[in-house]
């Protein structure tokens, strides 16, 4: 098959890392694939030339961004849909809601030579999670709910990466459920699957200057609203004092860095002393290496890649039921998840006091996402898609396993 690929940017994100991780095993079965991304915004990290480096064919696309600009989008536009007629692609796969939107308009009229002659193009659509409630104003809400669902109408297939996230797209009528599938987030995880807790610091700990009696709980992502970084500060800083040993860090940028820098400087000199922000750090291993603990805060989610890779690399998580957490973290199992800001800082203060608790937690991680969200598993789901998606095309039945 030829495979076109469709991303708003090729940040640090989710998204990005699952391209990452699934599209270099597509091509080793045989597939042709071309990603096209717009620019990351500023201090997000981009993964263009690791995705170049693993010999996937990358297109910057001039003027993508998140932004609403009806000029740039329709430059876009028209860009992606000159590409994509010179690539001539069996499947356009879009993720989240920019891309989604261009992505499936620029595919529109497209066809492909199907065995009993031309056929239409196939369209697939990831939902990373989404934006349709909680958001925006109720007004706003309806109008991208109804948006989204008129570009469902002509998707061949929807993907959700958690079931969560696929319970609201069908709550919100955004989808039909026979052309709705649960995949859930696959990750490159070799390299954690071998990561040991060192007997010396590693790279981070050495950055930071703390030695190996240090506990270092660690928030992987992207500083954004969403991720409620402010809300990680105040949640550790509710228990820091009965463990003197511990040490928060964050790990990621974006634009809720300055106010979350503003945060810390309002705190006590001795918590702001034992609060760190090191940005983006290239290479799994090197972030992971050297965690005891992952604190989440986000208000929203689909099925965050960074709770994966900590559970990968053997570490316990406390985070809250929101989205597809809960299908990633088991509760009293491979972490500890809460409702509210008091039942959070109650499992970070029962795990940072408790090491055997954390290594066992931290071993039933690495065994729950070792298979389950694996690169090759992620692979396999996108590929029976496409199969089945031109099966269909084609007039022959759908045949595949696909769900989760």
């Amino acid at each position: 098959m030829r495979i076109a690929r469709i991303l708003t940017r090729l940040n640090l994100g989710g998204p990005a890392r699952q391209v990452l991780a699934s599209d270099p095993q597509l091509q080793q079965r045989g597939h042709e694939l071309r990603v096209f991304a717009g620019m990351p915004e500023q201090g997000e990290g981009d993964l263009f030339h690791e995705l170049r480096a693993r010999g996937v064919d990358v297109v910057r696309v001039p003027h993508l961004g998140r932004g609403v600009s009806p000029v740039r989008d329709f430059s876009a536009l028209r860009f992606l849909r000159r590409e994509l007629r010179a690539f001539g692609p069996d499947i356009v796969h879009t993720h989240a809601s920019k891309a989604g939107s261009l992505g499936r308009k620029a595919a529109a009229g497209l066809t492909r030579q199907g065995p009993t002659g031309a056929k239409p193009v196939g369209t697939v659509h990831t939902f990373h999670g989404h934006v349709l409630e909680g958001y925006f104003p109720a007004m706003v809400s309806r109008g991208l709910a109804l948006v989204e669902r008129r570009l469902a109408a002509s998707t061949d297939r929807v993907i959700a990466v958690s079931h969560a996230t696929a319970a609201d797209l069908v709550r919100l009528e955004v989808v039909d459920k026979d052309r709705l599938h649960v995949v859930p987030p696959g990750t490159d995880m070799e390299e954690l699957l071998k990561v040991t807790r060192a007997s010396v610091p590693g790279s981070l700990r050495k950055t930071l200057g703390l030695g190996m009696d240090a506990i270092l709980v660690g928030v992987v992502g992207r500083l954004a609203e969403v991720k409620q970084p402010e809300r990680a500060a105040q949640i550790f800083s509710s228990v820091a004092t009965r463990h003197p040993e511990a040490h928060l860090v964050f790990i990621g940028d974006g634009e809720g860095r300055r106010s979350l820098e503003s945060h810390i400087t309002g705190l006590d000199e001795s918590m702001q002393q034992r609060i760190h922000m090191v940005g983006n750090i290239d290479g799994q291993t090197q972030i992971f290496g050297d965690l005891d603990l992952v604190l989440c805060s986000s208000r929203t989610e689909g099925m965050p890649i960074a709770l994966i890779e900590a559970h990968a690399a053997g570490i316990p998580v406390v985070a809250p039921i929101v989205g597809g957490v809960d299908e990633v973290v088991a509760h009293e199992r491979t972490g500890l998840l809460g409702n509210d800001d008091t039942e959070l800082a109650f499992g970070l203060d029962t795990l940072l006091g408790d090491k055997d608790r954390r290594t066992v937690y931290g071993q039933r991680a690495r065994m729950r996402v070792s298979t389950r969200h694996s690169a090759a598993s992620l692979a396999s789901r996108l590929e029976a898609i496409y199969k089945d998606v031109l099966r269909i095309q084609d007039g022959l039945e759908e045949t595949s396993e696909v769900g989760a």
